[in-house]
């Protein structure tokens, strides 16, 4: 039997470990990328944030994904599920894009 939460997928997921920057009520925390996709991202992160609540988040895409060269981006949208992430207390957090905006390169 397949499983209902891969079923869920519409997009290809990238198993991607760069950091990204995460913006949740009025500060900033570091975190871990699992994996994103075009319409969302899972990312391991040591605060607890509540499911739908709004999220932001930075991250850059190298080019293994872009196929060109790497790509700062900004992202905006909401917490779907949040999970025991790893051993090291940290949790695993699910969020739709809403928004993207592709950022100058610095």
């Amino acid at each position: 039997m397949a499983d209902p939460q891969q079923e869920k997928r519409a997009a290809r997921r990238f198993p991607l470990r760069v950091p990204v920057t995460v913006d949740h009520e009025s500060s900033t925390h570091a975190a871990q990328i699992r994996d994103v996709s075009a319409r969302g991202i899972c990312f391991y992160l040591e605060s607890a944030v509540t499911q739908g609540s709004a999220i932001g988040f930075t991250l850059t895409l190298p080019p293994e994904i872009t196929l060109t060269e790497s790509i700062r981006v900004q992202c905006k949208g909401h917490v779907v599920r949040v999970e025991n992430g790893r051993e090291d207390g940290t949790l695993a957090v699910a969020a739709v894009i809403e928004e993207y905006e592709f950022l100058p390169e610095v």
